[in-house]
């Protein structure tokens, strides 16, 4: 059953190859999503796919050189699943 989460992370999440870098990793995963900067200076994930799956990725980014910039992450389940993306992208 695919699932979806989203997570904020705040910190220093803007200016260091995050989106970029959280896009490498889900390629290692079978995940689809999707990564974006908010005008708050934070950055905004969401991805679909099995639930091992889902939090293997999100365990990956946070144990990443990424995890040294980033002050905290919430998470958020969404109901349903995401508008139909195929692949990881980042979100402009």
């Amino acid at each position: 059953m695919k699932i979806s989460r989203r997570v904020t992370y705040s910190g220093r999440v803007q200016g260091v190859g995050f989106r970029y870098s959280v896009k490498q990793i889900a390629a290692g995963f079978d995940v689809t999503g999707w990564v974006r900067n908010l005008p708050d200076g934070t950055v905004e994930l969401a991805a679909t796919g099995d639930a091992i799956e889902i939090e293997a990725f999100l365990d990956a980014v946070a144990t990443s050189h990424l995890g040294g910039y980033i002050r905290e992450a919430r998470r958020s389940e969404n109901e349903g699943a995401e508008s139909p993306v195929t692949g990881f992208e980042i979100r402009h």
